[in-house]
């Protein structure tokens, strides 16, 4: 199929790009393919949406129903000084981007659903349950759009009687906007070379619940942010959210650096450990959870950002990395970079012919922008926070962001990558974690279950590994096999045999499409690929 503009992925960056190409030129023909099961399907965010770029998008966008029904009435940041204390930081204390007011707290899986009834109103082609699963190159090396998988495969290759092969979808231009990590993201990058100026990418695990509490301990619009206990006790960066929703609803989470050197650390336990809290546990004692999910999350900023565009396309949102991390936000970011896109692709087209397949001009529109103003004044972020400790770390954000503005003159580099930081087990402390009490704490298995996770089972593995003899080594040797650790899904698994020797399983069947295996594992040994459309999380207001 033959379309103008091609777009990988129905997130925020995607849609808001989409929407943009065609209220400048309403000709030009645009398809949106998504690999989950329905657009919000794979949405995982905090989210306390800065309503800026749509705001630009969309002027009208509360006569239109958007989905902002819950504006910020109360901001809290607390640090937590241990399993049982925490302090309330004064306004004073908090650099001024962290604060919340005009801002509204959404699932932005709904926001979502919301932006592709505006797409599909102006014709745009949506298409649901595809999964874009390669890339396809004009015979100049250029992105000529991309494939989507095949389905009904087994598990060993064969062809099932449900199979039924993919498609391609060419396009003058391709924007990859995928998310966090994505698995054509990725591979563009090594392609072209973009991130060869750039400082290595930096991630975080972002784990969620929501919460249906009792309304005497409900605050509409209440945003508590928080940092400290329990990851400061292995070193690891990173903090904890609680937002309270519309309908006695609280979006509860926390988010760990995956830059974390003890490879005894699981995200998903010390999140469990969170909510234990007093702080936390008043608010959800007597409550129920709905609904659980998990996502890395792009946060190197600036530094780390690559090159966006290639011959043929353009990579935006989380797929580059926009997200603002001293703002803890990056739906608005993502917006505006695939605005800027829609833009630019319309100024290349109306050259016609004489179009550019490389969309140098993006670079320029980019730096003229408040996207990049915003970038910029974060860019130090992780800088200060993964060369320094916590307080000092935080002290120093403070000043370059309340005395400075963010225009401090200098830049500083992380050039670890987060798999490289973490540290033989010899040389970690182990760490053993309670039992989940199955009222506030919960296994793994069953919170999966809450996630609605679903992949057809007799198809190839998407977890691939490079060298499938090389976890056993590290499970017996270096790292004792942190990826029964990292993961939130329980999809990594070490069992013993009856020869007292050890195996490596994965169950692909859990796994939530966070890509932290992607990201973390020490060797780089895992590679996430998609599986077949639609597979995945299913989440209904994440």
């Amino acid at each position: 199929m033959e379309y103008d503009v091609v777009i990988v992925g129905a997130g925020p960056s995607g849609l808001s790009a989409a929407c943009r190409l065609k209220q400048l030129n309403s000709e030009i023909t645009v398809c949106v393919v998504e690999k989950g099961s329905e657009v919000g399907a794979h949405i995982l965010s905090g989210a306390v949406l800065e309503p800026r770029a749509l705001n630009e998008l969309f002027p009208d966008w509360k006569q239109r129903g958007a989905p902002l029904n819950v504006e910020v009435k109360k901001d809290t940041f607390l640090f937590y000084t241990g399993a049982n204390s925490a302090i309330k930081l004064p306004n004073f204390f908090i650099p001024k981007p962290t604060h919340n007011d005009g801002n509204y707290i959404v699932s932005m899986g709904n926001v979502c659903r919301w932006l592709s009834e505006q797409a599909e109103a102006m014709d745009v082609d949506i298409y649901p349950g595809f999964a874009a699963a390669e890339v396809v190159y004009n015979e100049d090396g250029s992105v000529k759009g991309i494939a989507t998988g095949d389905m009904g495969v087994g598990h060993n290759g064969d062809h099932k009687p449900s199979y039924a092969q993919g498609m391609e979808l060419h396009a003058k231009y391709t924007l990859f906007a995928e998310g966090c990590r994505g698995h054509l993201g990725k591979q563009l990058i090594k392609k072209f070379d973009l991130d060869k100026d750039s400082d290595p990418q930096h991630y975080g695990l972002g784990i969620k619940e929501i919460w249906q509490v009792p309304p005497e301990q409900h605050e509409e619009g209440l945003v508590v942010h928080g940092l400290g206990w329990p990851l400061h006790e292995s070193g690891t960066g990173g903090g904890a959210f609680l937002y309270h929703a519309e309908n006695n609803q609280v979006f509860i989470g926390l988010i760990a650096d995956l830059n974390y050197s003890n490879p005894y650390v699981s995200p998903f336990e010390e999140f469990q450990r969170w909510k234990h809290h007093p702080e936390t546990l008043k608010y959800l004692k007597g409550g129920s959870r709905l609904t659980y999910g998990a996502r890395a999350i792009v946060k190197g900023g600036l530094n780390s950002l690559p090159t966006m565009h290639f011959p043929g396309g353009l990579l935006i949102g989380c797929d580059a990395g926009t997200l603002n991390s001293v703002k803890i936000k990056g739906n608005h970011t993502a917006m505006k970079s695939g605005m800027i896109a829609a833009e630019t692709i319309v100024e290349a087209m109306k050259k016609g012919e004489a179009a550019p397949s490389n969309l140098e001009s993006f670079d320029g529109a980019l730096r003229d922008s408040w996207l990049h103003k915003e970038l910029h004044s974060s860019r130090n972020f992780s800088g200060w926070m993964h060369k320094f400790p916590l307080l000092m770390g935080l002290a120093f954000v403070w000043i370059e962001q309340n005395i400075f503005r963010g225009r401090l003159p200098l830049t500083l580099h992380d050039k670890i990558p987060d798999y490289a930081a973490m540290k033989p087990a010899s040389e970690s402390k182990k760490i053993e974690y309670r039992k989940p009490d199955n009222i506030v704490s919960f296994d793994k298995t069953s919170s999966v279950f809450m996630s609605n996770t679903n992949h057809e089972e007799d198809q190839p593995c998407h977890l691939t590994l490079t060298d499938p003899e090389l976890p056993i080594m590290f499970t017996l040797g270096e790292y004792d096999e942190p990826a029964q650790r990292y993961c939130p899904a329980g999809v990594y698994e070490v069992i013993g045999n009856e020869d007292g020797s050890d195996r490596f399983q994965i169950n692909a069947q859990n796994c939530v499409h966070c890509k932290t295996c992607d990201i973390k594992e020490p060797s780089q040994n895992i590679n996430w690929v998609v599986p077949e459309g639609a597979g995945g999380p299913n989440y209904p207001n994440m």
